[in-house]
């Protein structure tokens, strides 16, 4: 595994990049996404984030973004974790990685070289090291992009993988020009009127396993399609059945085209998120995690329903 200083050094040296992101992007895959582009472009290089769309809440991350025209050389990933994480980018990128940026302890993600730091909040909080690194001026737009990231994989600071260092990293960013206020408002205080229409409906979902101790709730396809809503809006959901007291494992389905359900798991105590997922293939980490099983909505809930109460 190369260290920041041998990454920020090929980083320098080599040029041409695309920087992978996984599907359904969050906060952290988009913010080191663009963050490095931004720093990568701001080195006289040729780079462009490869994603399967951005959320409109995000757009704000393109600030300063130049489109280029260029032939990929060098490829890097951020919060990919495995390969079946790109999605439809898979048959196209996997094996074909130099550098893998990553946070989660379960990565298996093929790189020629990775760097995972399992203790880190938020692969933006990598990223941010990464360009201190690589000698870059983190100025507002970069700063955005990392603190994005950080807020939004620590749930603004309120979860578990929050630590000191963490808290350090996001008032340095501040202080570098990101609009915090903004961010926060944006990313946690802001629901489209579809959004509180689509929670109002998950909580009609609700059902309790384990003696009470597992939540499940899910969406379909046709809640999605008479609401009108789309991925964009899913965001937060997952943090639903962990909220509720004496849940300890929450678990939140997904029905998505092809017959499949994209899983998260939060859980709360002791209760490992990524060996929970591993069971079906999936990980993450202690407290967040998922997977991806396939099947129609009952089958995969009673498989679901199964295995948390063997687990709890």
């Amino acid at each position: 595994m190369m260290n920041l200083y041998e990454i920020a050094d090929f980083l320098k040296k080599n040029d041409n990049y695309e920087i992978l992101t996984h599907a359904y992007p969050d906060g952290d895959t988009l913010g080191s996404g663009f963050a490095l582009c931004l720093a990568l472009q701001q080195l006289g290089k040729n780079a462009r984030v490869i994603t399967t769309n951005v959320p409109s809440k995000f757009r704000y991350l393109l600030n300063g973004v130049r489109e280029q025209e260029f032939t990929a050389q060098t490829i890097v990933s951020v919060d990919v974790a495995t390969d079946s994480l790109l999605g439809s980018n898979m048959g196209k990128y996997s094996g074909k990685t130099d550098i893998c940026i990553d946070h989660h302890g379960s990565n298996t993600f093929t790189a020629k070289q990775k760097f995972v730091d399992k203790y880190a909040a938020a692969a933006c909080e990598i990223i941010y090291k990464l360009l201190l690194r690589m000698d870059v001026k983190i100025d507002g737009n970069i700063a955005a992009c990392l603190y994005t990231g950080i807020s939004t994989d620590t749930g603004c600071f309120r979860y578990s993988n929050t630590t000191s260092e963490t808290m350090r990293v996001a008032a340095s960013l501040m202080e570098m020009g990101c609009n915090n206020v903004y961010i926060n408002k944006v990313m946690f205080e802001t629901k489209s009127k579809q959004k509180v229409q689509l929670e109002h409906a998950v909580y009609n979902t609700m059902e309790y396993c384990a003696n009470g101790r597992c939540a499940i709730i899910y969406t379909t396809l046709e809640m999605l399609g008479k609401l009108d809503i789309g991925d964009d809006e899913m965001e937060g959901l997952a943090s639903i059945p962990r909220q509720i007291e004496g849940v300890l494992l929450g678990i939140t389905m997904r029905e998505k085209e092809g017959r499949f359900f994209k899983i998260s798991v939060r859980t709360n105590d002791s209760i490992n998120a990524s060996d929970f997922c591993t069971h079906f293939g999936g990980g993450g980490h202690p407290a967040a995690a998922g997977c991806t099983i396939k099947g129609d909505l009952e089958t995969v809930k009673k498989q679901l329903i199964k295995a948390a109460e063997e687990f709890i």
